[in-house]
């Protein structure tokens, strides 16, 4: 069964304190510590991850729980699915639409709006639906097939522009409105009567949809949260009573932990991201020899053409960019092949830490639902697709009681 009411508060304590007793072991980020915290309490753990090669460790990114390495993983591994269990929402029956309907949507994206939409079971059908942060409108069109109203919101008015002529030809009556949601003026687009819907809204623009259409006391809402640390904040701060009474403060690193499961990344953007680790890490073990200081230096984000670049000059002018001394005569085949051994290291050190990503996730939906809750919201939480379609597949559902 999906998550009711009933078990919300009961699943959240039970994450908040597995999650404080183990922090040690998802905290630290291996690619900024050469050397984990807890390696020194669990060696055997610690060699057998260092151990194994790139390609073992992409095998194992998505189900890191399967691995059958040595304790403690194995053991927090059946803890951590124990507690991440989560079922499908029950399915309704969608009317079936036009396939003009899903041209100009990417095949991904489409799959995901009809796996949203027929997770959405209301006690009363919703009249008006208001899809936020809407880009071209696409769900709120999928979703207003019925006849009932549909206003979509959006920041950007070149996609305001494109949803509407879309509406038009698809002769569907919709409402384009460019808002920026985030504005104080936000809050006069929601009625009582609106059934919010946001899916992959991210950070602070589905947690400022909660808190309008509560306050204005909308009848339903659905939203499946995404990007947790695209906040203006530098740490998490709890929407519900209980979340705020947590011990467990959350910095936007942590916040980033649940993203880190990817399932769309093609062969050669794959390679292209770790290529551009391998040699992130090599100037890192370079910085640090340089500088004379066995620590992380924070380097930006740099254009892709940077690793069109020879390493050397890669190198160099990374050291010249971060105002470092010039590394003079190196070894850079032997410089290079260390980053890509340390990339292997990084890897597979990160299963560990990634055994905790839904857990995480989790709580900061369980947050976001005890929040409405408190707000005379009837609240459900379950799984809207699979994980292959998209990592972020868990969907709030709220009924005002």
């Amino acid at each position: 069964m999906p998550l009711h009411p009933a078990d919300l508060i009961s699943r959240f304590h039970a994450l908040d304190a597995f999650l404080l007793e183990h922090q040690h072991l998802w905290r630290p980020k291996p690619f900024t510590h050469r050397h984990l915290p807890w390696e020194a309490q669990h060696p055997e753990l610690s060699t057998w991850l260092r151990q194994r090669s790139l390609e073992q460790a992409e095998a194992a990114h998505n189900h890191p729980e399967q691995l059958d390495a040595p304790e403690p993983f194995k053991q927090i591994a059946a803890q951590s699915k124990a507690l991440s269990d989560i079922d499908a929402l029950p399915r309704v029956e969608l009317q079936s639409v036009s396939s003009r309907m899903s041209v100009d949507v990417p095949g991904r994206k489409w799959q995901q709006i009809e796996a949203f939409a027929s997770s959405l079971s209301f006690q009363h059908m919703p009249t008006h639906w208001l899809d936020w942060c809407s880009g071209k409108g696409h769900l709120g069109r999928r979703l207003a097939h019925q006849g009932q109203a549909l206003t979509c919101l959006e920041y950007d008015p070149k996609l305001v522009e494109a949803g509407t002529q879309l509406s038009a030809k698809l002769h569907i009556a919709a409402e384009h409105v460019q808002q920026d949601v985030m504005a104080a003026e936000a809050v006069d687009q929601l009625q009582p009567d609106h059934t919010p819907v946001a899916l992959h809204a991210c950070g602070d623009l589905h947690v400022r949809l909660m808190q309008l259409a509560s306050d204005t006391r909308c009848q339903h809402m659905a939203i499946a949260p995404c990007c947790y640390n695209r906040i203006a904040s530098d740490h998490y701060q709890a929407m519900s009573t209980e979340g705020q009474a947590s011990a467990l403060e959350l910095s936007l690193d942590d916040l980033g932990l649940p993203l880190s499961e990817t399932v769309t990344a093609g062969a050669r953007v794959r390679r292209q991201r770790d290529t551009s680790m391998a040699r992130r890490l090599a100037f890192d073990l370079m910085q640090r020899e340089l500088r004379g200081i066995d620590d992380y230096l924070p380097t930006p984000s740099l254009p892709s053409a940077w690793l069109d670049k020879p390493f050397a000059d890669y190198c160099r002018d990374l050291a010249e960019l971060k105002q470092l001394s010039d590394p003079g005569n190196h070894d850079w085949p032997a410089s290079e092949a260390a980053g890509w051994q340390r990339l292997a290291e990084v890897r597979n050190l990160e299963l560990l830490r990634n055994l905790f990503r839904r857990l995480l996730e989790l709580w900061l939906i369980l947050d976001r639902a005890l929040y409405l809750q408190e707000r005379s919201y009837h609240v459900r939480i379950g799984t809207f697709c699979d994980s292959q379609l998209t990592p972020r597949n868990l969907l709030i559902l709220a009924e005002r009681k």
